[in-house]
């Protein structure tokens, strides 16, 4: 759970200014303008002004836990504060008010005062919306891991079952070392029961000690991007009954993991930390052989299961990957073809 201190923790599970303000006076927004929507990381800040002052703020976030964080304290900072003020908020002051942001992550607070900044514009054109431009280098666009990644290293050497191919304790092993470092409870941050968590572990990894390679020197107490839960049934309905427990048990955790992994921003394959894309099609193919049929024209598989959502309810709008019910088709799809 890398990066995640307490006062970070404090101010992402903090949502008493998320939302989104109606009648606004200032509305600014990042990652939302056409070929950014729903596939790089997206603030919208709304602002209500009374006089010379922030009134109220209020924010939409598309992205992790660090960039939730960041737009909390941004909220927080600005209410009551006289505009000029709020105009000279930089992104060095919010990472010192969160106790310091991983150096990997300092792009979050950025992204927080770029949208800041959008929506003081906005207040100064009368309420028209603005829109900023923000492609910080670290976005996930690739890996997350490698196989120096030491819990990665420690489950993929380890011991195994016979008749366990690698490829499918690659595929797990890569998606526990992911959901390590991440402040979610590790079978949330999966998808997956305790029970469940714990029988996949012993079939793959069945000479090591969950428990001692998985204890967190911080508590895990920030919940995971919410799982859609019509993609959950949708993906159910693709594992094939099998009288193998082993298959089925493969199976069922990786439809599960799809759809929490699903909920992260970015590419399906990164967030479930995988080396490269063409391993999640090798491992629906191994185990979701009927979802790898049905997506006989190759789309990228996040587009693909959405798209599916959508075709479900009759193309009209559904419920996105992770934006929220309140958001529209247009910020978490992207045309086909893209």
């Amino acid at each position: 759970m890398t990066g995640y201190t307490e006062t970070i923790l404090k101010y992402a599970t903090d949502n008493s200014r998320s939302g989104q303000l109606e009648q606004a006076d200032g509305t600014g927004e990042v990652g939302l303008s056409a070929g950014d929507l729903g596939h790089k990381l997206a603030v919208r800040f709304t602002l209500q002004v009374d006089g010379n002052r922030i009134k109220a703020a209020r924010y939409k976030v598309f992205g992790c836990g660090f960039t939730i964080a960041a737009c909390a304290v941004v909220a927080k900072l600005i209410e009551g504060q006289p505009l000029d003020e709020v105009a000279l908020l930089d992104a060095a002051a919010v990472d010192q008010n969160l106790g310091g942001l991983p150096e990997d992550r300092n792009y979050c607070a950025e992204l927080a005062v770029e949208a800041l900044q959008a929506a003081l514009d906005s207040v100064k054109q009368n309420a028209v919306s603005v829109a900023a431009s923000f492609a910080p280098a670290a976005e996930a666009h690739g890996p997350l891991l490698t196989e120096e990644d030491r819990i990665y290293n420690l489950l993929i050497k380890s011991p195994a079952r016979p008749g366990i191919e690698h490829e499918d304790r690659h595929i797990f092993a890569s998606l526990l070392a992911t959901a390590e470092k991440e402040p979610s409870p590790l079978h949330q941050a999966l998808g997956l029961t305790k029970q469940e968590l714990n029988n996949l572990f012993t079939e793959l990894f069945p000479r090591l000690d969950f428990e001692a390679l998985f204890s967190a020197p911080v508590k895990k107490v920030f919940p995971p991007p919410e799982i859609n839960p019509d993609l959950q049934a949708l993906l159910q309905t693709f594992v094939a009954a099998e009288n193998d427990s082993r298959k089925s048990l493969l199976a069922t955790c990786l439809a599960q993991a799809i759809a929490a992994r699903a909920a992260h921003p970015g590419h399906l394959w990164v967030a479930m930390g995988l080396f490269e894309r063409p391993q999640l099609s090798a491992a629906i193919g191994r185990h979701l052989p009927l979802l790898q049929a049905a997506n006989n024209r190759g789309m990228r598989w996040k587009r693909f299961l959405f798209k599916q959502l959508c075709e479900q309810n009759g193309g009209q709008m559904c419920k996105s990957p992770v934006c929220g019910d309140s958001s529209d088709y247009a910020l978490c799809f992207t045309p086909e073809n893209e």
